[in-house]
């Protein structure tokens, strides 16, 4: 019998990163001689991986390429150091997937953060025991809005596209799963933004998307 796969972004959708993602970014610019930027800022440079988000929190200095290998090095170490500081999971995340776990089907994450730290942030919130399958950034040849490494969890699970969603709080996630061509759920209750993309379903929390989901055949 074919089952779904529900595959979940992780920060904005699961976890609530945003500061922790910001002191990364703030000790990295300091150790480059840079000014804080706000957490607003930082937030809204977040969701296209590590470089992009680099790349963007330098906008007003001019950098080599060099500068910017070593840039992405400070802020992998910065983060390694203070993921869990205030990361926290959202409201309803724990209620949803206790209650989509009991159902047939298969939990999995894609997320553009590198393996290492999403596995780390995933532990130390006592959800990594949900998703046998996680998909880092660097995972695949290539990361969201690609739909590569939602096509890879389809093909590893055996999983039905028909009955499969996406769910997430980012333009990227919602068109790598369109293009993946499965349903996708936007998590309004994230700091992404849905751009030109329309989703299947929109939610307030994952406990919403779970009673969506539970309440139907698939």
């Amino acid at each position: 019998m074919p089952l779904p796969a529900y595959i979940f972004d992780l920060d904005g959708t699961l976890v609530d990163s945003r500061h922790d993602l910001a002191t990364a970014v703030n000790l990295m610019r300091r150790d480059l001689g840079l000014p804080e930027l706000s957490l607003e800022t930082v937030v809204g440079f977040v969701g296209d991986g590590v470089r992009r988000l680099v790349e963007r929190s330098l906008h007003d200095a001019a950098v080599t390429a060099a500068d910017l290998d070593r840039a992405i090095g400070l802020l992998r170490s910065h983060y390694a150091e203070h993921l869990l500081d205030q990361t926290a999971l959202y409201p309803g995340v724990l209620a949803g997937l206790e209650a989509l776990s009991k159902r047939p089907g298969h939990l999995a994450i894609v997320t553009n953060k590198p393996t290492e730290p999403a596995r780390s942030i995933c532990a130390g919130l006592d959800i990594l025991r949900f998703f046998p399958h996680l998909l880092g950034g660097d995972a695949c040849a290539r990361a969201k809005p690609d739909p590569l490494p939602i096509l890879r969890v389809l093909e590893v699970t055996g999983a039905d596209p028909a009955l499969s969603w996406m769910i997430g709080d980012n333009t990227t996630d919602l068109e790598a799963g369109r293009r993946a061509g499965i349903r996708r759920c936007f998590c309004r209750f994230g700091f992404g933004h849905a751009g030109t993309e329309v989703a299947d379903l929109c939610v307030d929390s994952l406990t919403e998307f779970a009673d969506y989901v539970l309440s139907g055949p698939a």
